[in-house]
């Protein structure tokens, strides 16, 4: 199974009818809700937020990414959601999605969902956190939201 149609050329998203999110696969299974980023930091510390906003803006020095507040989490999205976020009163848990399973003191718990789509689970508690060693892996969560995974793989 490959990202890429005929010609090598990236397959369209597509687009929910009733809230008009994109998804790489059609008909994804979601809830049609819209709500504002701002619903997930009510009642917790500011620096939350601020470690928020440094994780959102080491992502996009990646690339391009839309941020997608649902009910319980804030997920991170290219052509799939790669990342997600769920603020806590002082902290930030979340999960990446990698192609493979990569140990890492980074990690609380890792999830082999299938042999491409791994969920690596973390705490974020400090701007510490955000070294080089997680910019590496943010970057290859990245390429999974690309689905370069899929393509390296058909070729």
């Amino acid at each position: 199974m490959s990202a890429k149609g005929e010609a090598g050329l990236a397959k369209p998203l597509w687009l929910c009818n009733k809230c008009g999110r994109s998804f790489a696969n059609r008909n994804q299974s979601h809830t049609c809700r819209k709500l504002e980023l701002e619903h997930h930091f009510q009642g917790k510390a500011p620096a939350v937020r601020e470690l928020f906003e440094q994780f959102l803006a080491a992502l996009q020095a990646i690339g391009p990414v839309a941020v997608l507040p649902e009910q319980s989490r804030i997920a991170f999205q290219t052509r799939m959601s790669f990342a997600q976020l769920t603020p806590r009163k002082t902290y930030l848990v979340g999960h990446l999605v990698l192609a493979k399973s990569t140990p890492s003191a980074k990690f609380t718990k890792i999830q082999s969902l299938s042999p491409r789509n791994h969920v690596h689970h973390f705490r974020l508690e400090s701007p510490e956190f955000l070294d080089a060693e997680f910019l590496v892996l943010l970057a290859q969560a990245y390429a999974v939201g690309n689905q370069e995974h899929l393509s390296a793989q058909a070729a």
